[in-house]
């Protein structure tokens, strides 16, 4: 049943504007975006489609395709943050930051798979957004939408995420990746034609599901602002590697060596830009293993399954892997010659059964549009 069909099912009339968005895979730059950092993501084929009308009902009902026609109902009234059940905080949080006064009736369809690191979150956000934005006239441009459904996630429920997974999903091109200079939201379109280097990505699912709402992520955002306050810089971006390493005293041993994850990131950022307008994947694929290694180490935000899967593929010929997004579970990602890729989800299957891991999901994106109307 298509969309529109379920949604004139459920609220007794036809929706008046539908769009979707996009996942995204971050290639480099992670947990740098809230620091005014650079970051270089790509929107994956998986999207959410959010059908909205308006409605009589002075409320917004809200359903999702996912969860057996249940209609949840907040009044207009009522919106404030961390109003309503958890998962629809997320679109009701773009209606309030975005002002809308109307009840609306919204039906989520929503294939970005949940707790793997793919932001299916801000897919969600800037589904909606565009739909809310075409609805009611807004005249909202992309880097608008981006700020408010960042507010909407930050604010109302509560996620102190960054800028850059709604700009990836609103601006992303097809087969491009997207520096994104978290700092003003400038943007260069960096090719990720990988396809006829004879080189895939493969996406590793480990099937731990995280949630982002909890004080961990916060704990290493505040790290890092420590240490910005600690050494009297605007940004953690200021400053180079070495500058940083030279001041290691004036920081206690938490803060620095999550603020030099931050630092070094940032780097490795810019020099894979660089490594992919030279088409030098290899180099390009030593850069996504170094993150790997300071998100596990420096940031500790890794798991068991994720070192392993990246530790396998490495092992079996990847050119680089590492874990993506907001880490203790998720997904983690590897850039493979296409003849190696079936053996390395061969071995990482075996041995996550040989550590009793939930047996973990492969598939492969390439760069896909942003989010539209459809």
């Amino acid at each position: 049943m298509s969309i529109t069909n379920e949604f004139s099912k459920l609220f007794g009339h036809d929706p008046e504007v539908t769009a979707v968005a996009p996942g995204r895979v971050n290639l480099l730059g992670e947990h740098v975006d809230f620091l005014d950092g650079f970051v270089l993501p790509f929107a994956i084929k998986d999207v959410t489609t959010a059908a909205i009308a308006r409605n009589n009902k002075n409320s917004i009902r809200i359903a999702s395709t996912q969860r057996s026609e249940t209609i949840y109902e907040v009044p207009l009234a009522d919106l404030e943050p961390l109003t309503g059940e958890p998962w629809t905080r997320y679109p009701i949080g773009v209606i309030w930051t975005l002002g809308v006064k109307e009840g609306l009736d919204i039906l989520i369809d929503g294939k970005v798979p949940l707790g793997a690191g793919l932001s299916s979150s801000a897919a969600l956000e800037c589904a909606v957004g565009v739909a809310l934005n075409s609805l009611f006239n807004l005249g909202l441009t992309l880097p608008e939408l981006a700020l408010a459904t960042q507010k909407a996630e930050n604010v109302y429920v509560g996620m102190p995420c960054g800028i850059m997974d709604q700009s990836v999903s609103l601006m992303a091109i097809e087969g491009q990746a997207l520096l994104l200079d978290c700092r003003d939201l400038a943007t260069e379109q960096i090719p990720f034609d990988i396809a006829p280097h004879d080189l895939d990505l493969l996406v590793i699912d480990t099937q731990v599901h995280h949630a982002l709402v909890d004080g961990g992520y916060a704990e290493r955002r505040a790290s890092c602002e420590k240490a910005v306050e600690v050494l009297g810089i605007p940004s953690l971006r200021e400053i180079s590697v070495e500058d940083f390493v030279a001041q290691k005293s004036k920081m206690d041993a938490t803060t620095y060596i999550r603020a030099f994850h931050a630092v070094t990131e940032m780097r490795r950022v810019l020099d894979g830009v660089k490594a992919l307008k030279a088409q030098d994947f290899k180099t390009f694929g030593e850069l996504i293993t170094a993150c790997h290694v300071s998100l596990r180490d420096n940031y500790t935000i890794s798991c068991p399954e994720l070192d392993v899967a990246v530790d396998t593929a490495l092992k079996f010929g990847s050119l680089g892997s590492r874990l993506i997004g907001g880490g203790y579970g998720g997904s983690a990602i590897s850039l493979n010659k296409k003849g190696d890729t079936e053996k390395i989800k061969e071995e990482i299957a075996k041995v996550f059964a040989a550590n009793n891991f939930k047996a973990p999901r492969f598939f492969t994106s390439l760069p896909s549009s942003g989010a539209r109307l459809i």
